[in-house]
């Protein structure tokens, strides 16, 4: 049965060359009738306004007028397409209706249904258009953008409030990007690179102003936070805009203008105005919530649809079994099909059988009954002795042969089929493959190597078009068995000896032949046919359209298959028929050629009477009607019968009427049209028959889609929107029964007026799916029953995958396939139905030819509709996406059913089946794999995905009375932990010697001298600089002679280091300690990138109030250079002391600190979510900092460590800077952004120096296994052996990175790296040192006591939204591993607190990390003198248990657990697990969302997905990918993202976001900046590929 996707029109241009429209890709605009919800917990109406008028204070100007860049969107004209077609048909092509699809009826409700919702508005997805008129940069200002919306839904930690006016010091540039650019001098934009300077600037906002400002208003309640580098000021009249400059080489200007509001802030138009239209669109209120949910493994519920009380239900009695006329027994049958063929042949030779016609209309050949037999017996006698296998017969009874033969030479694909039933093969027909990768084929394979077929027949022109391998032989395409390929023109055949006869058995029940057929899901099956089935659907054939005896017939469809084969090759023997059968290239060329055929055999002689039987589709006929205006000759006045094969469609109906409307005048009788039913499995399944053979007359049924919906049949509706009308398919089969029965489940028989599956009886079916016994039983070997369960026959039924119901006068009325049915909720829509309504939304001015194809994906437990069309290859995007919109409301409106998916691909692009319709499951299958390359896309889900779990309440917590009983939580240990405690480890003696580091450099120079600390690398692997103790002791105080002299400083002025990675830093650093001044260490601007680095500098030196800048003579001359100036205001910078040439002084004294808690350096760094914090760190945190760590890693002066880190705050600062000098440890420092010409050069240091201990970021790992994947045999070969490593560390201040770690430990295990080596560390700003992990060092390493190794847990994701741990084990669904982040230093106690109630937390709780430890940060350091509001991020106190200790709040959630292992005290190691920070957490419906979570499911969704970030804005999901791939196929990962968002997360995404690689800004950790990525995307200043709202 050829499916409805194959009906499809096809080339309604007939002439014209295919056209492709190539690359131009273009987006476009909708405003679709789906109104949809927000998709946060339930809202009221009032809540929501309130909500909503907060939320778009900002845009109000914008909503007034018209967004100008919405007005005119410059759309680049398509290729100009010129074809050379005739004029005649060009012209039918552009302005004919698609007027197969169209009842009047349906086109008026669909126009009627779209008048509706003339006045909504839809967000139009923004494209990049190839060539944009770019603002230059000079005169581009920043749009203002939000940076930290109170109502985004990020979590804060209580007591922060994102931004504050910074009124007390005008001169501070707040718009900052971010602190840490490196310098560098490569324009790549690698997404690891140190310097994310290419990274768009976050820009200043009114409405962070706004939120300062109201934030002062109710200061009372709440606590003010460090400085938000992202917002920025307006009350400055002096305030310069930033210049957007970009690392890429030239400036890539952004696109967008910026509106003015009233008071001249700038206002972003294009983002900002596209998602208040989507807010707009967004507007109703949330539904009820449905009662009832089914549990989904675990908590989080998914809610299930209720059935409506009010839906319609069946009301009929039960229905009977409804039996066709019997078989005529009078009637002398042949007693087989090849016995008539014998006779035919011998008695009537020049009889024709069949006439083959070329492209022209002309017949070429025709064949006549003798020829037939001859031929076919030359055929059966070569198969059966001429080939063989060395001295077997190749072939034996009973085997399979594929035919592969085109659509345009039936003849001789007639003598194959009956050649091999001759020869007692089984003929499998299948299609022409045309390339090594046709859609299906890799099916079609499946089924030859099922079938074991091992030869092929084929014709010589055929087999020379068939793709070739290098050697000349048919190319073996993908997936099929290996065949031998045998030509069968009529000189490749031998003459059988006069005296053979086959032997052929053909009446019982062995096979006659196998029919493929395509399963919805794609896969390919054979319909095995017997031979009884074959004689009997030929008799019952012959009864129902009283074919006769030399009657000719005209065939327009495949004869391979389908009803092309049962009346074109098997009947027509039967009766001795002349077949004219009309090729599908003719029927393109020429779609009256069937007609004119009709005609030209009548009366032109005795030997071809007219044609009395046309065999056609639906499609044929509409083709004609296109064709026919102006054919004034035309007469159908001859044909008895015009046999409409796919009568069973819902459109044929409209067809049937068009061309009876036209063609009556010209002699068709209305009774003539006999539409009807058949399926690969029970073959014809009904047939309308005229009159003079008895048949009832026709009748039509005007049916509600709604009703259908419910698989109910309602007749007189009321609502004339949504109805179906569909014809009858006449009568049953004679010698048949059928019944109809449920679809689902038990086949109960159905009652009178409700829709099931039809199902057949009769000896003239399918007898089995070759080879597949399970599905075989369950289809083929039905028993229907009655309510009661009594079988209503003994003998079984064949399921028939057509879905209908029994009308008046016993006709048979199909509407839809089981194939098509998408089942939605509780109601089952037919795809057909669906691509029905699509084209009758202006179908000849949108789609190409036609071509939709419509199918369901599941997506969270239910079927949601995808519907892809071809776009002709003039529209526009303003045209496509006005389409698209339409195309939503009218589905919606029709079939109260949201699209998900609305995809537009170039015409010509969609997987083709074999005579020209849509494949729809290769379709399908490329949507779901991203290989679609659609040019436009529309998701809708926030309207369809109706069953997402209930937004999550809070719970009240148990007071704390009840849960404190000793240190037991809730029956749980308590969650808290420690490091080895220091008392035991030294003498304190030491201790108190080594409290100053000054002391310590001085004691070491003296004690000594010539011991070196620091070797510095180049990018090369040389040595540039290295430093003895005495040396750093000398430079030192040539620094502080130079700052106390020139720079007039005096103890306690905070002094500015702005130098490279080097040891000009380190001498700086002590220099400063010296005179006792307080450095902070600062990372130097980007040269080529000043506009967006300089500022960052300008802010921390104004921020921690250095009185002196100290540098290097080339950052001195950048600092004041002209395009410093254009970036800051140079005037500005306090003194700037170059070091370079310094003159060589002592100190008369160097300065000791009166008390060890006096403040020693100032660490500025800025978070993740873009907030400027400097921490202040005493001089006894400093030596209680570098003595953990010199315990736990036991370092000590005979040690190398090598370090890959930036040296500009937390842990890297501390080990290239501090613990050489405590520890006398000899430090290979090696700066990360050196590695960008050379990747190799860490991993070369490393190995080089023997480093047992070395420290690296992430950016740096991750530019290690990116860059050297393919490399390491040469590095091998070089000389790089890892082996010496016993701990390499990770310093981060992040969930450690699983698949990071693990892929870079198994691609240097060939250099010899230890499997165990690599650990990581976590810090914050409070403590920058929480755990290292150590492994098996030193002395202990051979007690092997060390400490245990890095243990990985997997956590529920699910329970983890709810702030919970549930432990799975691996492998799980919805588990994520989690890796411990490392042995706690010693000194260090953690515990884990409630975040909102701040009472401890039991053993494996998610809450947040709290520390105690003598290296705590003491306190922020920030510019308003406020530190008294953060004190609750430094002395916070349990509110129950040990309410006592002072913990400094990490902002970081995360849970301990105690393992089994011992550590080396012998009491159990506990684990500290980092689940993520607290800041960048979403909370989005009522959960708590980690964005790398989102993000790691994201990246795996598709290949092309190089890297991901989330955030969210104004309640929706932002997810931006960066697109490693062709910017064409960007399109495809849109559905994808929404779809495994929606599966692993539960969350509706509202934009789609896809920007090239290098995007996403880094900071020197590695860490994402996401809040910077968002205030660049409200910009406007990502140039994205692709924009998609999501509706």
């Amino acid at each position: 049965m050829v499916s409805p996707e194959q009906m499809r029109s096809r080339s309604l241009n007939a002439g014209l060359p295919a056209i492709n429209t190539g690359e131009g890709m273009e987006g476009e605009r909708s405003e679709t009738g789906e109104e949809l919800e927000l998709s946060e917990g339930d809202i009221t109406q009032k809540g929501y306004e309130k909500k909503r008028a907060k939320l778009l204070a900002r845009y109000i100007p914008l909503i007034q007028g018209v967004d100008p860049c919405l007005q005119a969107e410059n759309r680049l004209p398509g290729p100009s397409l010129t074809t050379a077609a005739p004029k005649a048909q060009k012209s039918r092509a552009t302005n004919s209706r698609d007027e197969r699809f169209r009842s009047d009826v349906h086109t008026e409700a669909v126009q009627a249904a779209l008048a509706k919702y003339k006045e909504r508005k839809m967000p139009m997805p923004s494209k990049r258009r190839s060539v944009l008129v770019h603002s230059s940069v000079e005169t581009y200002t920043p749009p203002d953008t939000s940076s930290a919306s109170e109502d985004e839904g990020s979590l804060r930690r209580p007591g922060r409030l994102t931004s504050t006016p910074l009124q007390s010091h005008p001169g501070v540039e707040p718009w900052l990007d971010r602190v840490i650019q490196g310098s560098s001098t490569s324009s790549s934009a690698s997404s690891t690179s140190s310097h994310p300077g290419g990274r768009p600037n976050a820009a200043p906002s009114a409405a962070a102003a706004l939120a300062g400002l109201a934030a002062h208003a109710h200061i009372a309640d709440l606590h003010s936070a460090p400085p938000d580098v992202t917002t920025g000021l307006v009350q400055h009249p002096h305030y310069e805009r930033p210049q957007v400059a970009s690392v890429r080489g030239a400036p890539r200007g952004y696109s967008g203008s910026i509106l003015e509001t009233a008071d001249g802030v700038p206002v972003n138009s294009r983002v900002s105005s596209k998602i208040q239209q989507l807010l707009n669109t967004l507007k109703r209120p949330k539904r009820p919530p449905l009662k009832e949910f089914f549990v989904d493994d675990f908590e989080e519920l998914l809610e299930v649809q209720q059935p409506d009380p009010n839906q319609p239900k069946p009301e009929g009695s039960q229905m009977v079994l409804l039996k066709g006329e019997p078989l005529a027994v009078a009637t002398p049958w042949p007693p087989s099909l090849l016995a008539a063929l014998q006779r035919w042949g011998t008695t009537h030779p020049r009889a024709p059988c069949l006439t083959a016609l070329d492209t022209a209309g002309k017949a070429i050949y025709t064949l006549t009954y003798g020829k037939l037999w001859s031929r076919s017996l030359k055929l059966a006698y070569t198969l059966l002795n001429k080939l063989t296998n060395k001295t077997e017969p190749l072939l034996m009874p009973g085997d399979r042969v594929a035919l592969v033969f085109p659509n345009s030479d039936p003849v001789m694909f007639m003598v194959a089929f009956y050649g091999c039933l001759l020869a007692e093969l089984v003929p499998v027909p299948i299609e022409v493959p045309l390339t090594r990768k046709d859609a299906g084929s890799q099916q079609v394979g499946f089924l030859l190597g099922s079938c074991g077929v091992a030869l092929a027949l084929t014709t010589d022109a055929c087999q020379k078009g068939l793709p070739k391998a290098q050697t000349g032989e048919v190319a073996t395409f993908k997936g099929w068995p290996p065949l031998a390929w045998l030509v069968i023109d009529g000189k490749h055949l031998a003459k059988p000896p006069k005296d053979w006869h086959p032997l052929a058995q053909d009446t019982g029940a062995g096979t006659a032949y196998i029919e493929y057929k395509t399963s919805k899901e794609g896969s390919t099956v054979g319909v095995t046919v017997s031979h009884a089935s074959v004689l009997a659907q030929c008799r019952a054939l012959t009864q129902a359209c009283g074919y006769s005896e030399a009657e000719t017939l005209t065939n327009v469809l495949d004869f391979k298959r389908d009803a092309g084969l049962w009346h074109g090759v098997l009947t027509s023997v039967m009766n001795r028929m002349h077949v004219v059968s009309i090729p599908y290239a003719l029927m393109k060329v020429n779609p009256l050629s069937w007609i004119q055929k009709v005609c030209s055999y009548k009366g032109v002689s005795a030997a071809f009477p007219a044609a009395r039987a046309a065999l056609v589709k639906s499609r044929d006929m509409h083709w004609s009607l296109l064709a026919q205006r102006g054919q004034r000759d035309v007469s159908l006045s001859s044909l008895r019968m015009l046999i409409v094969a796919d009568g069973a469609n819902p459109w044929s109906i409209s067809s049937c009427d068009a061309f009876l409307n036209v063609f009556q005048s010209r002699g068709l009788r209305p009774e003539a049209i006999c539409p009807c039913a058949c399926s690969p499995e029970a073959l014809t399944v009904a047939i309308r028959r005229p009159p003079d053979l008895g048949g009832p007359p026709p009748r039509k049924a005007v049916l509600s889609m709604n009703g259908l919906s419910y698989g109910v049949i309602r007749v007189n509706t009321e609502e004339k929107l949504s109805v179906l009308t569909v014809q009858d398919v006449g009568q049953v089969m004679p010698g048949a029964s059928v019944c109809i029965v449920k679809v689902e489940g038990t086949p109960y028989l159905c009652k009178t007026d409700e829709v099931g599956e039809i199902c057949v009886n009769s000896s003239a079916t399918g007898t089995a799916y070759y080879g597949l016994l399970g599905i075989t039983k369950n289809v083929f070997e039905t028993v229907p029953v009655t309510a009661g369960g009594v079988p209503v026959s003994e003998r079984p039924f064949t399921r028939t995958g057509l879905l209908g119901f029994i009308g008046p006068d016993n006709l048979i009325f199909v509407v839809g396939k089981l194939d098509g049915l998408m089942v939605v909720g509780v109601r089952r829509h037919n795809a057909d139905d669906v691509v029905a309504t699509a084209l009758a939304v202006e179908p000849m001015k949108f789609v190409y030819r036609g071509r939709i194809a419509v199918f369901s994906v599941t997506v969270l437990h239910d079927d949601r509709i995808v519907l892809v069309a071809e776009q002709r290859p003039d529209a526009s995007e303003e045209d496509s996406f006005q389409w698209m919109s339409r195309v939503l409301q009218a589905i919606d409106s029709i079939h109260q059913v949201g699209v998900y998916c609305l995809a537009l691909v170039p015409a010509n692009t969609l997987p083709k089946a074999p005579l020209g319709g849509i494949h729809v499951s290769e379709t399908k299958q490329r949507f779901l794999e991203g290989t679609l390359h659609p040019c436009n896309v529309l998701m809708c889900p926030h309207t369809c995905v109706t069953n997402l779990p209930k937004p999550r309440q809070k719970q009240p917590e148990v007071g704390p009375a009840s849960m404190v009983v000793g240190n037991l939580v809730a029956g749980k240990r308590i969650a808290q932990a420690s490091g080895r405690e220091l008392a035991h480890l030294e003498d304190s003696d030491q201790a108190r010697k080594f409290l100053f580091l000054a002391d310590v450099l001085q004691w070491r120079a003296h004690t000594t001298p010539d011991h070196a600390l620091f070797l510095l690398l180049n990018a090369k692997g040389t040595v540039t600089s290295t430093a003895t103790c005495v040396q750093l002791h000398k430079r030192a105080e040539r620094v502080a002679a130079a700052l106390m002299e020139k720079g007039r400083l005096d103890a306690g002025d905070h002094v500015a280091l702005v130098y490279p990675p080097g040891v000009d830093l380190i001498a700086a650093f002590y220099g400063c300690l010296y005179c006792g001044c307080v450095p902070v260490t600062v990372r130097p601007p980007h040269p080529q990138n000043l506009g967006t680095t300089l500022p960052t500098v300008k802010m921390i030196v104004e921020v921690s109030k250095s009185a002196c800048v100290l540098t290097t003579q080339a950052i001195t001359r950048l600092l004041k250079s002209k395009e410093a100036a254009a970036a800051v205001d140079v005037r500005t910078w306090p003194t700037i002391l170059d070091t370079d040439d310094i003159p060589k002084k002592k100190v008369a004294s160097i300065f000791r600190p009166p008390s060890p808690d006096m403040l020693a350096y100032l660490d500025f760094s800025v978070s993740t979510t873009g907030i400027l914090a400097g921490v202040k760190m005493s001089h006894s945190a400093t030596s209680a900092l570098c003595r953990s760590i010199k315990l736990q890693c036991e370092l000590y002066p005979s040690r190398q460590i090598a370090i890959c880190l930036d040296p500009y705050c937390g842990l890297g600062f501390v080990l290239w800077c501090l613990c050489s000098v405590y520890s006398g440890h000899q430090s290979v420092l090696v700066p990360p952004l050196e590695l960008e010409s050379n990747v190799s050069l860490w991993l070369s240091a490393v190995s080089q120096y023997k480093a047992r201990v070395t420290f690296c970021s992430y950016s740096v790992m991750e530019m290690c296994t990116k860059g050297l994947g393919s490399q390491t045999g040469a590095l091998r070969m070089k000389g790089v052996n890892l082996s010496c490593v016993r701990t390499c560390m990770v310093v981060a201040e992040e969930r450690p990175r699983i698949t990071l770690t693990q892929s870079f430990s198994k691609l240097f295990k060939d250099l010899g790296l230890p499997a165990r080596a690599v650990s990581t560390t976590f810090g914050c700003r409070v403590n920058v040192a929480i755990c290292l992990q150590p492994n098996r060092l030193g002395k202990l390493a051979e007690q092997g006591t060390a400490g245990p190794d890095p243990t990985t847990v997997y956590v529920d994701m699910r329970a983890l939204r709810h702030d919970r741990v549930r432990l799975v084990e691996r492998g799980s669904p919805h588990s994520l591993p989690l890796m411990e982040s490392g042995k706690i230093l010693p000194g260090v106690k953690v515990i884990i607190a409630h975040t909102e109630t701040k009472g401890p937390l039991g053993d494996s709780h998610l809450g947040e990390i709290w520390v105690s430890s003598p290296h705590n940060a003491t306190g922020y350091y920030t510019v308003y003198g406020e530190e008294a509001l953060h004190a609750d991020h430094f002395s916070a106190r349990l509110s129950f248990g040990d309410t006592q200790t002072v913990w400094a709040r990490t902002g970081y959630l995360g849970f301990l657990r105690r393992t089994e292992l011992t550590d080396a005290s012998g009491e159990r190691h506990d684990a500290l697990y980092i689940v993520g920070s607290l800041d960048e957490a979403l909370e989005l419906r009522g959960m708590r969302y980690h964005p790398i979570d989102i993000e790691t499911s994201v990246i795996r969704a598709h290949r092309n997905i190089a890297e991901c970030a989330v955030f969210t804005w104004t309640n929706l999901l932002v997810v931006v990918v960066e697109l490693d791939g062709l910017e064409q196929d960007a399109l495809d990962l849109v559905a994808l993202v929404t779809n495994v968002v929606l599966e692993e997360h539960y969350l509706v995404v509202g934009v789609v976001v896809i920007v090239d690689p290098g995007v996403i800004p880094i900071n020197s950790r590695g860490e994402k900046q996401r809040m910077h990525l968002r205030d660049g995307f409200l910009a406007d200043q990502l140039d994205p590929i692709y924009v998609a709202y999501n509706m």
